[in-house]
């Protein structure tokens, strides 16, 4: 069944679509500096103050797999946060979601050290580590359904784009602030100094919540509450109704394991012995390419409103296969102004596509009273594995961790479910947003929902 674009409702018209975009935009930023500046301290600092220095490699595998830790905690927080965001609404679950993750992060700074306590400081670590994933389990899948519901029919694409350019956009900023700090001296930085960004998140969790606190509920969630009822069991209705097109979005989401290996393994590999680029360098790899991602995001998403969200995330998707095998390649090189430039075209041009418009794409699979639900189990399980990508990687390079080519063939297989993903779903980026999910059943879910 086809639709054309339904015209624009005269609230549209009001700047609520803007609000909500920049909302979204300035929380995931806040929220998401939050967990990347886990990825870098993972990455160049955590092997030395949590783990056993006496073999380095079995220390980054270990600190590795922690950042590995909160992806698997993702699921888990996305069929309570999910279940929620269905049944109370988008803007509850959004304030949540951000005070768990400054709190958790602000905690982590304030962990002492294996050598202060002995074991119990990783497991202190992990226990951190875990509360940053279930906050993350439903901050994207809310903050997309918030801009979705109040964007135009024709826009979506574009608004909820602003999601996920918060998310480039809190990297770029976590990879900023850890760029002074890396450059301390080794007993500056592995006293005190790499606790200086975690603890930062108590700003960050303040100015996210008077943002979000202002935010008003999507007209679609509150009149679905006020006509035909919330779902009493969101996740019910989801698996009957969407399984096909949750594992859509499991498939598709395994994507961000190009995200993960780009920002911890690429970056543990580059200033590791074997290759000896320095760290601050490398860090400004990374900022530079999300700050091309910042542009490069809105850009795909708007081409996505034009001629379908399939097209764009293919071309993300396949092309990001290729594109990560050159910048390891570049990396093995030693080359950095090579390193440079294929970094910012994989990660910052390539990459962008798929991760600019698969809010809308993902989105768009489901009905209003299961959205929140069917984005945040599909795509946390998806980036679960993502997550723990960077923990194979480890494993794949062997014992001396310089098998980048084995890394990036088992990052171009991981790019493969989103193509078939892609390939088996429905266009939607014409059907107005009053009838996506029209294609699922309706008659057996009368009993499911409630009038609110």
């Amino acid at each position: 069944m086809s639709h054309s674009v339904a015209p624009r409702d005269p609230a549209e018209a009001g700047g609520q679509p803007k609000k909500a975009a920049a909302a979204a935009w300035i929380g995931s930023a806040l929220e998401y500096y939050d967990f990347f500046i886990y990825g870098s301290a993972a990455a160049l600092i955590f092997p030395k103050v949590f783990f056993d220095e006496s073999d380095p490699a079995t220390a980054t595998l270990l600190s590795l797999a922690t950042f590995g830790v909160a992806y698997a905690a993702r699921p888990v927080g996305a069929l309570f946060l999910g279940h929620f965001g269905d049944k109370i609404g988008r803007k509850k679950v959004m304030i949540f979601t951000l005070l768990l993750m400054g709190l958790s992060t602000f905690l982590i700074g304030c962990l002492p050290t294996r050598a202060q306590v002995g074991t119990a400081a990783p497991v202190l670590l992990v226990l951190c580590r875990v509360l940053q994933g279930i906050s993350a389990a439903g901050e994207q899948a809310s903050a997309n359904s918030m801009t979705l519901e109040h964007a135009p029919s024709n826009r979506r694409g574009f608004f909820t784009s602003f999601t996920l350019g918060g998310t480039q956009g809190g990297q770029l900023i976590a990879t900023l602030v850890f760029i002074p700090v890396a450059a301390m001296p080794d007993h500056q930085l592995l006293t005190w100094g790499w606790r200086i960004p975690f603890w930062a998140s108590v700003v960050v969790a303040a100015v996210g919540w008077f943002i979000r606190r202002r935010l008003e509920e999507t007209p679609a969630f509150a009149k679905q509450a006020a006509t035909e009822g919330v779902a009493r069991l969101p996740l019910a209705v989801l698996v009957r109704e969407h399984w096909a097109d949750v594992l859509r979005v499991i498939g598709g989401a395994l994507v961000a394991s190009v995200s993960t290996i780009f920002t911890v393994w690429a970056l543990a590999y580059a200033t590791s012995d074997s290759v000896g680029m320095s760290r601050s360098s490398m860090l400004w790899v990374g900022a530079l390419a999300n700050l091309v991602a910042l542009a490069a995001i809105p850009l795909w998403a708007s081409l996505s409103d034009r001629i379908g969200r399939r097209p764009v995330f293919l071309a993300g998707a396949a092309g990001s296969a290729l594109a990560m095998f050159l910048y390891l390649w570049a990396i093995s090189t030693g080359n950095y102004p090579l390193t440079l430039v294929l970094g910012i075209v994989a990660f910052g041009v390539v990459y962008s596509a798929a991760n600019g418009v698969w809010p809308s794409f993902y989105g768009e699979m489901f009905s209003t009273r299961v959205r929140l639900s069917g984005m945040a189990i599909g795509t946390q399980i998806g980036f679960a594995v993502a997550g723990f990508a960077v923990t194979f990687a480890a494993q794949i390079a062997g014992p001396d961790g310089t098998d980048w080519s084995s890394v990036a063939l088992f990052t171009a297989a991981l790019c493969v479910p989103p193509v078939i993903a892609a390939l088996s779903a429905r266009e939607t980026h014409k059907i107005p947003t009053e009838h996506l999910g029209e294609h699922a059943p309706t008659k057996s879910s009368r009993p499911e929902t409630v009038t609110a």
